[in-house]
């Protein structure tokens, strides 16, 4: 437990700080007293979660890979497997931000149901902010690199930094150049490329950890990280997805809703910052103990990461349902938007207590070298644990309806991956000792 407290402690400090800034950008932009650029954030942020889906897929394989090679005691294919990963992750960034960038409008107007000066704002934004997914998705995959090797300290500098800069840079470009709703996306920009730096300083020249990367590098080592990567990375495209097709039905409730959605996007990750840096946190974890083929210690990291995540959620969701009020005058809310963001707080975050379950159930899959149970659970509560609840809820209910049967469908593959994740220890337990 004292392992996992003081790395999940360590990467919610740079978390938080980014998701803190994200928060605060909104803040800015509200200050500007239009909706449409309320709005045009969230259409934004669902569009980029896709991006940022892929690079978190591509961190989980570079981090499994590395910490595992590192607990076998084989430095030299550590490097080497860091490399590649930092290769692949070059390649893959650039090719589908620039897929996302030609096809935004598109994915604007006729996925997202986006229009008007929502829908202009929000096609601007995305020009300026998808190229930024390139150092974003290198600074990721170098604090995994980090995170690997056991330096949570490191790994929490990359958000940290990036947070403290984003800090100054948003309101200067906002109000000071008087750039507006823009501002906030070059102030993004300029935080990815300080990811970037601070990200390469700590895994190449503190632990000179990333070999030279090499198409050959590449070749030999794309199978492995793809074994995990692929997987993950379809796993983690279904919360977007599922974000995405929730945002759709929000936007035919109003552009006041769709404007609540996107204050509550940002108030969700800096209330639940934890729990995506304790995913992140036990995976070297039980990738290590893994390689060393300590079946034990996996299985306790387990219990306490499920204790820890459900005790904290439980917490933060009534944090939020008592500072629901605050909430909303802080981004100045108002009617529909208001309403939204009420109810949510107080009511819709019950679903990241069994989400947590999911995320915390998801880590272990991967690192155990069963991804593709990761990806079917993520899935699944992407489709059949979203799609049927949400549209039958709405239908009947309205936005309280839909949100009924987000906590349904989160609550049913939430627990149902516990009880398999903890199948599969028992299995690899079982089968280390016989072996």
């Amino acid at each position: 437990m004292r392992h996992v407290a003081v790395m999940t402690a360590t990467g919610s400090i740079g978390l938080i700080a980014i998701f803190s800034v994200d928060a605060l950008s909104l803040f800015w932009v509200s200050r500007l007293g239009v909706e449409a650029y309320k709005a045009a954030i969230g259409y934004a942020s669902q569009l980029l979660f896709m991006l940022m889906a892929v690079n978190i897929g591509l961190t989980i394989a570079i981090s499994a890979r590395v910490s595992r090679a590192l607990g076998e005691g084989d430095r030299s294919q550590a490097r080497r497997l860091a490399a590649s990963g930092l290769l692949l992750t070059l390649l893959a960034t650039i090719v589908l931000s620039a897929i996302l960038w030609w096809f935004r409008d598109f994915a604007l107007d006729r996925v997202m149901h986006a229009q008007g000066e929502a829908a202009t704002v929000a096609s601007g934004v995305l020009a300026i902010t998808i190229p930024a997914n390139v150092p974003m998705g290198l600074g990721m995959a170098l604090s995994g690199v980090l995170r690997a090797c056991g330096d949570a300290r490191r790994a929490m500098y990359v958000t940290l930094s990036g947070g403290i800069i984003t800090a100054f840079t948003d309101p200067a470009l906002i109000f000071g150049l008087h750039l507006g709703v823009y501002g906030a996306a070059w102030a993004m920009l300029i935080s990815r490329l300080v990811f970037l730096v601070v990200g390469y300083h700590g895994a190449s020249r503190i632990h000179h950890l990333v070999g030279r990367p090499s198409l050959a590098g590449l070749s030999r080592d794309f199978q492995p990280l793809a074994a995990i990567g692929a997987p993950s990375i379809l796993a983690n495209l279904a919360t977007p997805v599922a974000a995405i097709y929730v945002t759709r039905v929000w936007s035919d409730f109003g552009e006041a809703t769709v404007a609540g959605g996107a204050i509550v996007d940002r108030v969700i990750p800096l209330a639940f910052g934890v729990i995506f840096a304790l995913t992140g946190s036990i995976g070297p974890i039980i990738g290590q103990n893994y390689g060393a083929r300590l079946m034990p210690r996996v299985r306790q990291t387990l219990t306490d990461s499920f204790t820890l995540a459900v005790g904290y959620a439980l917490v933060a969701w009534a944090l939020l349902a008592l500072l629901a009020p605050l909430v909303v005058t802080a981004f100045g809310a108002t009617g529909d938007s208001a309403r939204f963001v009420l109810l949510f707080c107080r009511y819709g975050a019950m679903a990241w207590v069994f989400v947590t379950c999911l995320f915390v159930a998801n880590t272990a899959f991967n690192n155990l070298g069963f991804a593709l149970m990761a990806m079917l659970f993520n899935w699944g509560r992407a489709t059949l644990g979203t799609i049927p609840f949400v549209v039958f809820g709405a239908h009947h209910g309205g936005v309280p309806g839909a949100m009924v049967g987000l906590i349904l469908g989160a609550a049913i593959f939430g627990l149902g991956a516990v009880a398999t994740a903890y199948g599969l220890v028992a299995r690899l337990a079982r089968r280390a000792k016989s072996g």
